[in-house]
């Protein structure tokens, strides 16, 4: 055998080793799906990592490596094959903390979780880490899971507009609120009337409005929360619903559909 023959089996073994490369990471399930009677494919979102898709094999079994079935919002530490972003990681090891406390017992905190999971899987690309995100997104559920937000709904909806918030800068998507979408005139105490548009990306002024037909009209109250967010803690439960309101119709201009989860967030 060649020099040049050896080479490549030496380049070839390098590859094999390094497609079947463990990666270890902490990882939040955004989302869980049945593969077959034994195994699920799982979205993972990673604090290094990014989105990771993943197959789970034997995850539904009695005695499998994961503690049985895996649930989405469970967390904990994983380890998992790469085999790049055209095909499925292997999931070998998740070290999951169950859903508990306020998840299991409140439905409205469930649905904030799993509303939270939805825009993450949406918003997110594979492989694309944000560590910030990442540890907002922990925080947000153990505050919840913990009951330190008192397990009311006004107390979950202030986290749940923070997180989507948060969410909405780290990937690049946050409107404009400071100032007119269209005109960039600033917002001030001057506007007599404010209004919100999702094909504009953002608030837009009344000699603006008449050129967005989506256009919905905002209080002052909600506009100065949006643009000072320390403000929202102290927001009423109307300007509350009214932000979130704001929101949903962005995130539903975004993704060309209204998210799955909107429904149960907006009723309550």
């Amino acid at each position: 055998m060649g020099a040049s023959a050896h080479e490549d089996t030496a380049r070839m073994a390098v590859l094999r080793e390094q497609a079947t490369m463990l990666t270890k990471d902490r990882a939040v399930c955004i989302q869980a799906v049945d593969y077959s009677e034994t195994s699920q494919v799982v979205t993972l979102f990673a604090r290094l990592s990014g989105k990771v898709r993943a197959i789970a094999k034997g995850s539904k079994r009695p005695k499998s490596p994961f503690d049985g079935p895996i649930e989405v919002l469970s967390f904990g530490d994983v380890v998992f094959s790469d085999s790049g972003k055209d095909r499925l990681a292997t999931l070998t090891e998740f070290q999951q903390q169950p859903v508990r406390g306020e998840l299991r017992r409140s439905l409205f905190a469930l649905h904030s979780g799993l509303f939270a999971a939805e825009l993450l899987n949406s918003l997110t690309d594979e492989y694309d880490p944000h560590l910030v995100l990442f540890d907002h997104f922990i925080r947000f559920l153990q505050d919840i899971e913990e009951g330190k937000v008192g397990g009311e709904r006004r107390d979950i909806l202030i986290r749940v507009i923070l997180f989507q918030l948060v969410l909405l800068h780290e990937v690049g998507l946050r409107p404009i609120f400071n100032a007119c979408a269209n005109c960039k005139r600033p917002f001030g105490a001057d506007w007599r009337e404010s209004y919100f548009s999702a094909s504009a990306n953002g608030l837009i002024c009344r000699d603006c409005e008449m050129s967005f037909p989506d256009k919905i009209r905002l209080s002052t109250k909600a506009v100065n929360c949006l643009t000072d967010v320390k403000r929202i803690a102290n927001a009423d439960d109307k300007t509350l619903d009214e932000i979130e309101r704001v929101l949903m119709r962005h995130f539903t201009g975004i993704l060309g559909h209204r998210p799955r989860m909107a429904e149960y967030i907006q009723e309550g």
